[in-house]
């Protein structure tokens, strides 16, 4: 995303991460801090390693391991705002048009949006391990698409 901004500085720009994702990368919001860089991280944040915990679920039997990343820690808008960036906190569906809004309208630096989500949250699509794209496992409310992304 950061990449893309400095791309097209004239475009709104937001990546969209897991909480277990953002934990992996977000040491880039120092750089998009120190350069000025308006990116707009949207933190989908359901305490877990999500893609992880739903393979465990659907092919291991819900045999869980190592992936509960605590209800508390980290806190991502003091993490935001430790790097310079502008951090939201989204804790009900009510707020999160509001918190868009506010995130699109700071252009002046970073702005990370953790909205929390419920634990049970799957992601969709997804390719099973040792499938192709062919073998794309779908939410059933995409099934109806499924003919266009062959």
């Amino acid at each position: 995303a950061i990449g893309a901004k400095v791309g097209r500085p004239d475009k709104t720009v937001w990546a969209v991460d897991g909480d277990g994702c953002f934990q992996m990368t977000a040491q880039e919001l120092v750089t998009a801090s120190l350069e000025r860089i308006p990116v707009k991280i949207g933190i989908l944040n359901n305490t877990y390693l999500g893609m992880v915990r739903q393979w465990q679920e659907m092919f291991y039997g819900e045999r869980y391991s190592e992936v509960n990343l605590s209800g508390t820690l980290p806190d991502f808008v003091k993490w935001a705002e430790s790097m310079g960036c502008v951090g939201i906190r989204v804790e009900d569906p009510q707020e999160a048009e509001a918190a868009i809004d506010k995130a699109n309208s700071i252009n002046d630096r970073p702005v990370v949006v953790d909205f929390r989500v419920a634990e049970n949250e799957k992601v969709f699509p997804m390719v099973p391990a040792g499938q192709s794209n062919d073998d794309i496992i779908l939410h059933e409310s995409q099934m109806a698409r499924r003919e266009f992304l062959k």
